[in-house]
C-alpha cells in the first residue's frame, strides 16, 4: 500500500460517517424540538471543546494530511460554522478537496519532512511517521469525540454509524 491509500480513502470514509451522524444529530434534534444551537455547543467536559468545533478540527486534521503528504498547501477554512448545514458544507468541501487529490502525488511521502505548528509547538516528522502517529490519531480523537457528545446527549447512534462510512 502507499501514502495515498493509507490516509485519503481512511480520511473520506470516516468523514462521510461523520456527516451521516450529523444528520442523526440534526434529525434528533427536530423531533424532540431541541435547538440546534444548543447541541452544537454540548461538550463532554467543561475543558474540551464543543460539538461544532470538534467537527472543524477533524476537518482540519483531514486536509491538512492530505496536503502536506501531497505536498500542496493546506486550504484555510474560517471556523464560522454555527448550524448543521454549515458543518455539512464544510465537510463535503473537505472530502472534495481530498478526492481532488491525485495519488501520484504522495509517492515518496512517507519520508517527506512535515513540519507544522501545534498548541504553540513546532513539530517535526518524516511523513509515515506523520500521518500515523500524529494525523490520523488526531483526525480519530476529533471525530470519535464528535460521536460521544452525540450519544451521550441521546443521539440513537451505534458502532455501525461510526463504522460505516455514511451508508
Amino acid at each position: 500500500m502507499n501514502m495515498y491509500d493509507v490516509s485519503v480513502p481512511v480520511f473520506v470514509h470516516f468523514l462521510k460517517s461523520l456527516a451521516a451522524i450529523l444528520r442523526k444529530a440534526e434529525a434528533h434534534c427536530a423531533a424532540r424540538k431541541i435547538d440546534p444551537v444548543v447541541m452544537l455547543g454540548l461538550r463532554l467536559s467543561p475543558d474540551m471543546f464543543p460539538l461544532s468545533r470538534q467537527v472543524q478540527i477533524a476537518s482540519d486534521a483531514a486536509k491538512g494530511a492530505g496536503a502536506r503528504l501531497s505536498g500542496s498547501p493546506v486550504p484555510g477554512y474560517p471556523d464560522e460554522e454555527k448550524t448543521f448545514e454549515e458543518l455539512q458544507q464544510r465537510i463535503a468541501k473537505t472530502i472534495g478537496f481530498l478526492e481532488g487529490l491525485d495519488a501520484r502525488q504522495f509517492e515518496g511521502s512517507e519520508s517527506r519532512q512535515i513540519n507544522l505548528k501545534a498548541g504553540g509547538r513546532e513539530l517535526s516528522f518524516a511523513g509515515g511517521a506523520y500521518l500515523e502517529t500524529w494525523a490520523k490519531p488526531n483526525f480519530f480523537f476529533h471525530v470519535t469525540t464528535a460521536y460521544a457528545i452525540l450519544r451521550h446527549a441521546g443521539v440513537e447512534l451505534g458502532k455501525s454509524d461510526f463504522l460505516a462510512g455514511g451508508q
